[in-house]
């Protein structure tokens, strides 16, 4: 065994949806505004439950699809930059709600590059011999950090989680993956959930939680390194954009998309996008993505896909896979 490969995925989204309509009524704008520099029509809000909560049901629904009890699965790994909780992990409480009483579970931060860098932590722990599968998770409930008095930024983002169970294979499953990061001149583009230092000996500062996001910067990064990562990981594989069928991007932006498929001179027919109905749910947009083309029946065994990410840290990252489902 030296591969390893998705058998199984599914994903859960709030009921509660929010139109751009809607949003107009909260906050100076406009549907037209919105759709015009995002793409973006509407997203799911939640009302009450939890990112673990919206995790676990995408990991139940990933689960009843392979006909693996959660009993059985050994590792949990779950993306997420709006946890419920510092400790515990919504790892643990996934493991709790699933009785998933056999795993090792835990968290990974990576913004919306978080699902791919779950992926490829997965692939490599079972890679190593020391697991046979693995449950990835990428769930978010951003609206608890959007400041909807800010429509730069409150127009963006929804909830949801997508799952994807992973077991070793002989061949095919993911080919190859490529991930990085920027703390040095890209860390402050990005920013969510920040506390002021504080203890018995300081001043007490208020807590700054809403997502801040410099726009300008973020979008040169964005159709920048979407297509470098793209070629980067194609290249090392030796296959060319023909042999891909379908690109699976970060659900951020649509105009970051064109400005991407612009650079690589492709049509956008090869990007696979749910944006406009779900807007960015960071680390779960990708693995939200990747079910509903698997639900579509998008996807046959052997098709070759790439998924690409990129977001806060600054974080990036490119997963190619044959499909063996």
């Amino acid at each position: 065994m030296n591969n390893v490969r998705i058998i199984a995925t599914g994903s859960y989204l709030p009921e509660r949806e929010l139109s751009n309509e809607e949003l107009s009524q909260i906050v100076d704008t406009t549907d037209e505004w919105i759709k015009s520099r995002t793409g973006i029509s509407s997203r799911r809000i939640s009302c009450g439950e939890n990112g673990s909560t919206l995790g676990a049901k995408a990991a139940e629904v990933a689960l009843k699809n392979c006909k693996i009890s959660p009993k059985d699965i050994e590792l949990i790994i779950v993306a997420t930059s709006s946890p419920d909780s510092f400790t515990p992990s919504n790892a643990c409480r996934i493991q709790n709600a699933l009785g998933a009483s056999k795993a090792v579970a835990f968290d990974i931060s990576a913004a919306c590059s978080g699902f791919l860098f779950a992926l490829d932590t997965a692939r490599r722990f079972i890679i190593s011999g020391g697991y046979s599968n693995a449950l990835v998770i990428g769930t978010e409930v951003l609206s608890r950090l959007v400041n909807w008095e800010d429509r730069s930024t409150c127009v963006l983002f929804g909830d949801g989680a997508g799952a994807a169970v992973l077991e070793s294979c002989e061949q095919g499953g993911i080919l190859n993956t490529y991930l990085g990061t920027d703390g040095i001149t890209g860390m402050n583009y990005i920013n969510t959930g920040n506390f002021e230092m504080e203890n018995l000996f300081i001043e007490g500062k208020d807590e700054k939680q809403h997502i801040y996001m410099d726009g300008r910067e973020v979008f040169k990064f964005a159709v920048s390194i979407l297509p470098y990562s793209i070629e980067k990981i194609l290249g090392e594989s030796k296959l060319t954009l023909e042999d891909i069928k379908y690109i699976v991007p970060h659900q951020a932006n649509l105009r970051i998309v064109e400005g991407a498929a612009k650079r690589l001179k492709l049509s956008m027919d090869k990007f696979y996008l749910n944006i406009g109905k779900h807007g960015n749910t960071s680390a779960a947009s990708i693995a939200l993505a990747l079910d509903e083309m698997n639900r579509k029946h998008l996807l046959n065994k052997g098709d070759k896909i790439l998924l690409a990410g990129f977001g806060g840290g600054l974080t990036w990252g490119a997963a190619l896979i044959q499909w063996e489902i």
